[in-house]
């Protein structure tokens, strides 16, 4: 019997990729971990709550699979949470959840797999992977277009696609829920979450001005040709090519720079957003090459 590990977090997807994993013969262990949060508010991390590692926990004694619990609050601290600040830091805006699933599912909880046997870890995510002709996996997006999430996988590469399973992938969310109300499983009704977990109830603008104060200092918005258009709240408060929250113009204004030296946003119509070349860093060539 083949042994692998899933991500339970609680949620009705991760607990019916388990299920589902059961059903079809592997000899499964779940595991849930403790993540970081700010000091005095650990209750608060929205993936680890004390309430969701209990459902978690009734999820596995309903499935009679073993169900661990993993300290993961320093390295989350460090691959994701500070991956957070520097991203604003550098004028990015970034997206966590990409960095807690290459460092934390496929990082911190792939070696505690490989510690008890494990040959794969699957989580609940809604994508798939696809074993092409010449040997190379792929991947490829759920088939509920509402809830693809491979755009959140984009770190993984070859090595850890190979030890992957993606069960719902092939399921729409209305089926999830229907097949966790016919398992009866604990889950079946709980809510989605899609908010910053580490934040807990807290603004990320709040976060922000706590540890990097100086990405939310108010400054002025011009447009490339240095006129004077308005005031900006905080560069980390805007996007490229962001149209919200700009001064009133007579055609439309689009967010086209935030340029860090001098706390300046650079802002301009539709027709200027266009760029001939782009600065890329990280890249993660799923394919293992260009």
């Amino acid at each position: 019997m083949t042994k692998l590990v899933v991500a339970l977090s609680g949620g009705v997807d991760s607990s019916v990729a388990a299920a589902l994993l059961v059903r079809q013969g592997y000899e499964v262990t779940g595991v849930t971990m403790r993540l970081w949060s700010e000091p005095g508010c650990e209750h608060e991390n929205r993936c680890c709550t004390p309430e969701t590692r209990q459902i978690a926990g009734r999820v596995a004694e309903k499935l009679n699979i073993p169900f661990k619990i993993l300290g993961a609050e320093e390295v989350f601290r460090e691959q994701v949470v500070q991956s957070f600040l520097d991203g604003y830091q550098y004028g990015e805006t970034p997206n966590p959840c990409i960095f807690c699933n290459r460092y934390i599912k496929w990082g911190f909880m792939l070696a505690f797999a490989r510690t008890i046997g494990a040959s794969f870890i699957a989580t609940g995510h809604y994508a798939r992977i696809i074993r092409a002709e010449n040997g190379l996996y792929e991947l490829w997006k759920g088939v509920d277009p509402a809830k693809d999430q491979a755009y959140m996988l984009s770190l993984l590469d070859q090595e850890l696609l190979a030890q992957t399973l993606f069960p719902l992938g092939n399921l729409y969310k209305a089926q999830t829920r229907q097949i966790a109300r016919e398992m009866d499983l604990p889950a079946a009704d709980q809510p989605e979450s899609q908010d910053l977990c580490f934040l807990g109830e807290s603004d990320y603008r709040v976060f922000l001005r706590k540890y990097v104060p100086q990405v939310v200092q108010p400054g002025l918005i011009e447009n490339r040709a240095g006129k004077v258009l308005g005031e900006h709240q905080g560069l980390a408060f805007y996007t490229i090519g962001q149209r919200k929250g700009l001064p009133s113009s007579t055609q439309p204004l689009y967010v086209l720079e935030k340029r860090m030296e001098d706390n300046v946003l650079i802002a301009g119509f539709g027709e200027e957003l266009g760029r001939e070349e782009f600065l890329t860093a990280s890249v993660n060539w799923i394919a293992g090459e260009s």
